[in-house]
């Protein structure tokens, strides 16, 4: 099991920019779709829906967790499935902005697929490193 004892202010000070962090990668490569992003330039579009899948996938599980009420204590499976992937896709979602800014994605969508990465990852992963694991799990 992993538990936080972070205070909800602290908490809302990291979730509120981490959230808006995917929202920004989601509205950036969204328009980047609508665009022709993915017929223009077909591997930077695929390379870009990685990051995208792995913010879902931290994001399915994270609201999942809240509906069941496991806010602060979470078994690692949990813990690795949401903070764990949404930090992750927020990393790569910068990384790969980064390197394929110069393709065929607007300035604007890049940048905010750029900024919105960063935020995810710096963010969710303040929350997750503010998680210890609890030596009694089996």
């Amino acid at each position: 099991m992993y538990e936080s004892k972070i205070k909800t202010a602290l908490w809302w000070a990291y979730d509120i920019p981490g959230n808006t962090g995917w929202i920004l990668y989601f509205i950036g490569f969204g328009r980047f779709a609508a665009k022709g992003g993915f017929a223009a330039d077909f591997p930077t579009g695929i390379l870009l829906a990685i990051p995208a899948l792995l913010m879902l996938i931290g994001i399915a599980e994270l609201v999942s967790e809240r509906i069941q009420k496991l806010d602060r204590i979470l078994p690692a499976v949990r813990f690795w499935r949401g903070f764990g992937t949404l930090t992750f896709g927020g990393l790569t979602g910068a990384v790969l902005s980064a390197v394929t800014f110069r393709s065929n994605i607007s300035t604007a969508n890049g940048i905010m697929m750029l900024i919105g990465g960063i935020l995810c990852f710096v963010f969710a992963g303040l929350i997750a490193v503010s998680f210890n694991k609890n030596h009694e799990e089996g």
